[in-house]
């Protein structure tokens, strides 16, 4: 099957689509897409409602093998990446580090259209069996005040800090300025609003993800950030 050039928000991508050039489908709205027109290249899925068709020529290669659907965090080891207690630390890029049976997961993202727009956030807290959704319009606003909003909610939203926190962003500026001291030129209220909140707690750790690599709940906290955009609420 041919591949058609599309953009995926900031990214250029190729998507799979059939001979008539409409994309492929799964019966979850997904579609194969991979970010190096070359044969080999790794295979992710994105939502078909996230892609946006650019000019260009159909290309026929083949793709390599498929990314990972979705990342287990209690299932991955990454030695040496646990949070010390009463401390903010990080991953690195890519990294997800083995979490105790009594963390609290909170994954996140922000949205906007135009850059600066209307901007949204949204928010995935799994504790245990529970998880809530957060989606919330931010009204006129950038990209990274979006991503650093949403971390500052899904924070907010956690009531116990004592316990093990995980937060979860496709975001490098934001992880940056608040757990690795990068110097903020721009949202210096709200990175200190942010980094104050994260010192309420006893063990946090920021892992850095991939966006739009058909990781489940990533790509869920995307369509919720879009989703209060659209609506505006």
């Amino acid at each position: 099957m041919p591949w058609m050039p599309h953009r995926l928000r900031d990214a250029e991508v190729w998507a799979k689509v059939d001979a008539a050039g409409a994309l492929i489908k799964d019966a979850d709205g997904r579609v194969e897409i991979v970010y190096k027109p070359a044969d080999g290249a790794k295979v992710y899925r994105a939502g078909a409602r996230n892609l946006t068709a650019t000019s260009g020529t159909p290309l026929d290669f083949e793709a390599g093998e498929r990314a990972p659907e979705k990342v287990d965090a209690k299932a991955t080891t990454a030695p040496g990446t646990k949070a010390a207690v009463g401390k903010v630390s990080s991953t690195k890029s890519g990294a997800i580090p083995a979490a105790p049976e009594n963390a609290i997961h909170v994954w996140t993202d922000g949205a906007c259209t135009g850059n600066p727009g209307p901007a949204g956030l949204g928010v995935v807290i799994i504790d245990g069996p529970d998880q809530r959704e957060l989606s919330e319009y931010l009204g006129e606003g950038t990209n990274n005040i979006a991503e650093l909003m949403a971390i500052y909610r899904g924070l907010e939203e956690v009531k116990d800090r004592t316990r093990p926190v995980f937060v979860y962003s496709d975001s490098a500026y934001s992880i940056g300025v608040v757990s690795k001291n990068w110097k903020a030129k721009a949202n210096t209220e709200l990175v200190g609003k942010l980094r104050a909140i994260a010192k309420q707690f006893e063990s946090l750790t920021f892992v850095k993800v991939a966006g739009h690599a058909g990781v489940a709940l990533n790509e869920r906290v995307d369509e919720l950030a879009r989703n209060a955009v659209s609506r505006r609420r």
